[in-house]
């Protein structure tokens, strides 16, 4: 009997001990099923241009259904979520027009800007249209830019976002290299090609390091999308696509899901 007893004590502290465990499971797991808000802000990389599907509500800001961060909401449930990024933001447009829904309550905050300061645009409209010399004099210039003038536009946005939302994790991601060198490809010489990566380094290098003096993530795609560049044979990226050039040089639905997705994921 001492010992039928001694076994039903034993045991019911095991079980008192597995439902306190399972409790605090639980507990853990509905913390991480129902998160805080999540606000994505940014440019076109983080609207989703390129990936279809654009929400008809959003307009020329083409968000889509099949951009990252979408996708990140669809998976993850969060308590809110506010997608404010736009095609053609600038930094500027992101102080101006995205930030409304950042508060205390937001838990997670990505952002994609700056490529569109150091007027992305316009140095692939001249590496496409013009001389390699022309190419690379506009990409040093994009590069000065960089170096002078948007590490101060991007403390403004990156202070503003902790000033609105003081307890959010705030990943920032950057911009994949549009090419694979050293494969036969119709397009751009090998020399323009070099040098719109080497410009996309430099402006991650400098994203990297703004993001890093205000205790943010630095989101690198540059890994994920190896091996999905213009000239792969597999790109996730538009080439220039003449029938819609607004989308050129811009992730693909399988580069939201594949490259940024992803990035977003681990970070968060």
């Amino acid at each position: 009997m001492r010992r039928s007893r001694l076994a039903v004590y034993v045991s019911s502290l095991l079980l008192a001990a597995c439902a306190a465990l399972t409790g605090a499971g639980t507990a853990q797991a509905s913390q991480h099923a129902a998160p805080g808000g999540y606000v994505a802000l940014g440019d076109s990389y983080s609207s989703g241009l390129g990936a279809g599907s654009y929400l008809s509500a959003s307009g020329d800001c083409k968000r889509s259904t099949k951009a990252y961060p979408y996708l990140w909401a669809a998976a993850h449930s969060p308590s809110s979520f506010d997608f404010t990024a736009c095609s053609g933001a600038r930094t500027g447009d992101v102080l101006a027009n995205q930030l409304t829904p950042l508060s205390a309550a937001t838990a997670l905050v990505s952002i994609s800007v700056g490529g569109n300061d150091a007027g992305f645009s316009d140095v692939m409209t001249t590496c496409v249209l013009q001389s390699d010399s022309a190419c690379l004099s506009r990409i040093n210039t994009a590069k000065a830019y960089v170096d002078s003038t948007l590490p101060g536009r991007l403390d403004g946005v990156y202070s503003a976002i902790r000033t609105k939302a003081p307890n959010a994790r705030v990943v920032v991601l950057g911009y994949p290299r549009f090419y694979k060198l050293g494969t036969s490809c119709v397009g751009l010489s090998e020399t323009k090609r070099k040098a719109i990566n080497d410009a996309a380094d430099h402006l991650d290098t400098a994203i990297a390091k703004r993001a890093a003096n205000h205790g943010f993530v630095f989101g690198d795609v540059r890994p994920t999308f190896t091996g999905h560049e213009i000239c792969s044979g597999s790109s996730w990226l538009h080439s220039l696509n003449w029938l819609n050039v607004g989308e050129s040089y811009h992730p693909t639905a399988a580069g939201q899901s594949g490259g940024y997705l992803p990035v977003l994921t681990g970070a968060a």
